[in-house]
């Protein structure tokens, strides 16, 4: 049963009528531009077939009751005078805070919640949980949706209620993919430039089944490092060092802040770079700067780790693989394949065998499509 049937049934079940509306909101996976996006730097990534479902209709009285089909729990909570509390409900209430700081008057609704994006691997299940939020309260409420503005308004609510310091890229691709395309985005403008895939290719994500918490991982402390080196450089952030200033001033820096900000000056050259090889068809150049992104992750930013450097290595071992690299926040979640179209399904099988005779635990492997963003499905 697909979760839109899941989510559907549920809500004819708990209420007794079928849904107003059905909305949905995927995960992404970054092909290229990691830890880019909070220096105001360019990133590519995608939208999965991988979503947060909410099935839902307005309430009266002002309040939101959600069921949570993933977490068997409900949350409950009134629009006015929201309290911070613990859980999967704070990326809600987070949402609504968010959205009513900015001015808008929010109706309640009542719904039943899923969805397939695994939690903590690196696709960004919390954006997505956030975009399904905000085009459920659009629906209900008659806000205009407009992707760029409702991507900056959850990321404040990820920064500022939830507490983690995420840049705007999961939220954006979350909130304006497009089916069939990577996205180039400008972290600092909000452009947006759709991008296709190399003829013949797929992209495979490679789930090493370890996880990490952002809030409590060094993430907030490489963010920091960048802001230090652009304050060195004397730029409002190290998008705006390109390589020769880098090298040209680079000695000033200690060597942890000149690995982070080299890192950064490389990745962004890098996603460009990578752009351009899409745009002619060349997945060879595109694999080999997925190759050196991951270098430059493991090396220099210190955002991997052993499970993600073998399910590379794994991957790099398969004749049909272009390149791979880890993608998201780092320190445990997913790498990301670049691959043969024709050859995609056999090398996930490959790749999961390999990956589990040598670390003795099973990934998860998905061959992934690339998607819409937030939308109304129904309603």
């Amino acid at each position: 049963m697909s979760l839109q049937d899941r989510v559907t049934q549920e809500f004819a079940r708990r209420f007794g009528a079928a849904p107003a509306f059905v909305v949905r909101a995927p995960g992404r996976v970054n092909l290229i531009g990691e830890h880019t996006d909070y220096n105001d730097g360019f990133v590519l990534p995608m939208a999965i077939d991988r979503a947060v479902w909410i099935a839902l209709r307005p309430r009266s009285d002002g309040r939101v009751v959600c069921h949570s089909l993933d977490f068997e729990q409900v949350a409950e909570f009134p629009l006015a005078g929201l309290i911070r509390g613990t859980g999967w409900a704070e990326y809600l209430k987070g949402v609504a805070w968010s959205l009513q700081e900015a001015g808008h008057t929010l109706q309640g609704w009542e719904g039943v919640l899923a969805g397939d994006v695994p939690i903590g691997a690196g696709l960004s299940s919390s954006a997505a949980l956030e975009m399904a939020t905000a085009r459920t309260f659009a629906a209900v409420s008659g806000l205009p949706w407009e992707a760029a503005t409702m991507a900056k308004l959850g990321q404040r609510a990820e920064n500022k209620w939830v507490g983690v310091n995420c840049g705007i890229m999961d939220q954006t691709i979350s909130a304006a993919g497009l089916a069939g395309h990577a996205l180039l985005i400008d972290c600092r403008s909000l452009e947006i430039q759709s991008v296709p895939l190399p003829p013949g290719t797929a992209v495979v994500v490679l789930d090493t089944a370890t996880r990490r918490g952002l809030v409590d991982s060094a993430y907030n402390e490489r963010r920091a490092q960048c802001e230090a080196a652009a304050r060195a450089f004397g730029v409002p952030a190290l998008r705006d060092v390109d390589l020769a200033q880098f090298q040209a001033r680079a000695g000033r820096l200690d060597d942890v802040t000149r690995r982070r900000a080299r890192h950064v000056v490389t990745e962004n050259a890098r996603t460009l770079e990578a752009v351009a090889a899409m745009r002619r068809g060349d997945a060879v150049t595109l694999g080999q700067l997925m190759d050196a992104s991951h270098a430059s992750l493991r090396d220099d930013f210190e955002v991997s780790s052993d499970g993600l450097n073998t399910m590379r290595a794994c991957a790099r071992q398969q004749e049909s693989c272009y390149g791979a690299r880890m993608t998201g926040a780092g320190f445990g979640g997913c790498a990301v394949a670049l691959v043969r179209a024709d050859a995609a399904h056999a090398f996930a099988t490959a790749v999961a065998g390999c990956y589990q005779a040598t670390t003795g635990t099973a990934p998860n492997v998905y061959v992934c499509a690339a998607t819409n963003g937030a939308e109304v499905v129904t309603g």
